[in-house]
């Protein structure tokens, strides 16, 4: 097989923009009344982004909050589609990015798998042979047969990532939802993820823990300002990121949960390693 047909996910020269109002009429009536309240920024989040992942490849795509790197996510998702360029993508996709989405908060958990599972394409038979997997996977098997507004937060999110991952994907593109449940359950969930990379499955992953995209990731993009910094080795690019973060111009401008995370992972590759 050649470099051009192993190629899973293709992503050329893509970039994205939003309108952002400033003070938005929402009715017919304010819209004609006050049409100067549209007024509004077009604000650029990608720009000119091009990468591409091999069959089987694993990608971390890392940056400060509001990069790009999850818009980036749901337009390969095809939540959003790029102002310019392309993104082809070879397979079927399973994404773990609004875990949840369509759940019903007054029908049962079964009965949302069933919802759930067929938003992902598969068929009542499919499911069928599925469920009881998913529902053992997910721990709730004592209140699966209970109104979903009866879960907990964390329930909820447990059997939401099992549907998604029981669905026979070739790419998982996945954001940030490596904190579903108590740490037995993440590392469960993480557990998963590596034995579907063994499969050979196609994933992309945005997450802010570093630790994870070392271990899990192939390779890493970081993306700053809508533009791509670095794209390589992943423990390369994650080192660059880090130097430039903790700089201390940068530093200041971040924001708690940025700050917090960059100064979690420079106090851990301090600790000597056992």
């Amino acid at each position: 097989m050649n470099e051009v047909t192993e190629k899973v996910i293709n992503v050329n020269h893509v970039s994205k923009s939003f309108k952002i109002y400033f003070d938005k009429g929402h009715t017919l009536k304010e819209k004609l009344l006050f049409w100067k309240r549209n007024r509004h920024e077009k604000r650029e989040v990608l720009n000119d982004i091009t990468f591409s992942v091999k069959k089987g490849g694993s990608v971390g795509l890392i940056g400060r909050n509001g990069c790009g790197k999850s818009t980036m996510l749901k337009m390969l998702t095809k939540i959003y589609y790029p102002d310019k360029g392309d993104i082809s993508i070879n397979g079927k996709i399973s994404s773990l990015i609004e875990l949840g989405a369509g759940f019903h908060p007054d029908m049962t958990g079964r009965e949302n798998i069933y919802i759930n599972a067929s938003i992902y394409g598969l068929s009542r038979k499919e499911i069928d042979k599925r469920i009881d997997s998913i529902i053992a996977f997910s721990e709730i098997k004592n209140y699966i047969d209970n109104p979903i507004r009866t879960y907990s937060s964390g329930m909820y999110m447990r059997l939401a990532f099992s549907i998604a991952i029981s669905v026979s994907a070739d790419v998982l593109l996945i954001d940030e939802i490596l904190a579903v449940g108590d740490a037995s359950f993440q590392a469960k969930c993480f557990n998963k993820l590596k034995e579907l990379k063994k499969q050979g499955k196609t994933i992309v992953i945005v997450s802010h823990n570093m630790k994870s995209i070392i271990e899990f990731c192939d390779s890493c993009i970081w993306i700053e300002k809508g533009k791509i910094k670095k794209i390589g080795d992943t423990e390369k690019v994650i080192n660059s990121y880090l130097d430039y973060m903790v700089d201390k111009d940068v530093f200041k401008t971040l924001n708690s949960h940025d700050r917090s995370s960059i100064t979690n992972e420079i106090n851990r590759r301090k600790m000597p390693k056992k």
